[in-house]
């Protein structure tokens, strides 16, 4: 007879996901994962099959988390269009103190989109869903007339997309608060 799992397994994705976002799908070690999550190696491959599997339950979760929040703020937040789209760049330049610094998405799509084609997948799958939502969020503030409304609503979205990944990536090298609110502050104007 098996024995019964004594854990709880969204807190252990959760704690893997901190420790990939951290270090990266390579760098993350098993040991390390044991670590993050405090279960034993056994516990791990009983319950994930694999490091990649966990990886993938990982990063379902961070986009999960991330995108949904992104989503609600943009469709149902309070203020104005541009009140949103400014606290979304404000999310990106001043993350939680509790977060790794970067983004779990970037990372995977440096080190991992170009070698798993499912890992692209997901990624893809996710990268338009956040162009989708900002994009509507940009309509809007169009035709309320906060966003100049001869602009391409597409390029400013690929654009947010690309300054908050940009916003992160430089967090991730060392860039101090001060940069990354001034990168912030130059992509607002471009609205």
């Amino acid at each position: 007879m098996a024995r019964p799992r004594k854990f709880d397994e969204g807190l252990a994705v959760e704690a893997a996901m901190r420790a990939f976002w951290a270090d990266g799908y390579e760098a993350t070690s098993t040991q390390g994962l044991c670590a993050a999550t405090g279960l034993g190696r056994s516990s791990i491959y009983n319950t994930f099959a694999s490091k990649r599997d966990l990886f993938v339950k990982a990063l379902t979760h961070y986009m999960e988390v991330r995108t949904g929040r992104l989503i609600d703020h943009l469709q149902g937040g309070e203020g104005t269009v541009r009140e949103r789209l400014r606290a979304v760049m404000d999310w990106a330049a001043e993350p939680d103190e509790d977060d790794p610094s970067g983004c779990l998405v970037v990372n995977a799509t440096v080190e991992l989109g170009p070698h798993d084609p499912d890992i692209a997948e997901r990624l893809e799958r996710d990268r338009r869903r956040r162009f989708a939502t900002l994009r509507a969020a940009i309509e809007d503030g169009m035709r309320d007339g906060e966003i100049d409304a001869a602009k391409d609503a597409g390029a400013l979205a690929h654009f947010m997309i690309s300054t908050i990944s940009g916003i992160q990536v430089a967090a991730r090298g060392g860039a101090g608060p001060d940069t990354l609110q001034a990168i912030a502050d130059t992509a607002m104007l471009s609205l």
